[in-house]
């Protein structure tokens, strides 16, 4: 921890993701300044790529607060465009509130992201019908799995004691 105080140009990229359309660098902020309940990053999205598939948060609320640049968002069955200084509410739900960030623009869009902090969370993925169950801080080991929603088994399949189809 640095103490209470950064300054976004002070701060290096420590997650970077180039997966074709999926490219983005993060700056992870919230644990170097004390965070205990709230994450936050500096993310920087090139022209024409995105940060992350469209999902949905059960546990997690987020935030994002648009720096540099121009994009859009995809919120549930609607698109909304970005510039500087606009703010981005993403409350907890299913599909209605499924989000993502494009960077329409011609040259990087830059945010900073918050969001509170859960100890289990679920993401929805409605595009690839996959879902996600997080258990544990950021930084903690825990449980981490991502898995279609069609590989769903009935509650007592594979429980001992039990017949099978019952």
């Amino acid at each position: 921890m640095t103490g209470p105080v950064i300054n976004l140009d002070e701060l290096m990229f420590d997650d970077v993701e180039e997966n074709g359309r999926f490219t983005s660098q993060r700056a992870f902020i919230g644990s170097r300044i004390g965070a205990r309940d709230l994450g936050y990053n500096l993310t920087v999205l090139p022209p024409g790529k995105v940060q992350c598939p469209f999902h949905s948060h059960s546990g997690e609320e987020e935030m994002f607060f648009i720096l540099e640049g121009e994009g859009e968002l995809r919120f549930g069955d609607e698109r909304y465009p970005l510039r500087p200084n606009d703010v981005v509410a993403c409350p907890t739900g299913g599909a209605e509130v499924a989000h993502q960030i494009l960077n329409t623009g011609t040259r990087d869009l830059r945010y900073l992201a918050v969001s509170t902090l859960v100890d289990v969370e679920a993401c929805i993925y409605p595009d690839s019908g996959k879902l996600s169950v997080v258990a544990g801080r950021p930084g903690e080991r825990g449980l981490r799995h991502l898995f279609r929603a069609a590989d769903a088994v009935d509650y007592y399949d594979g429980e001992e004691g039990c017949a099978p189809d019952a």
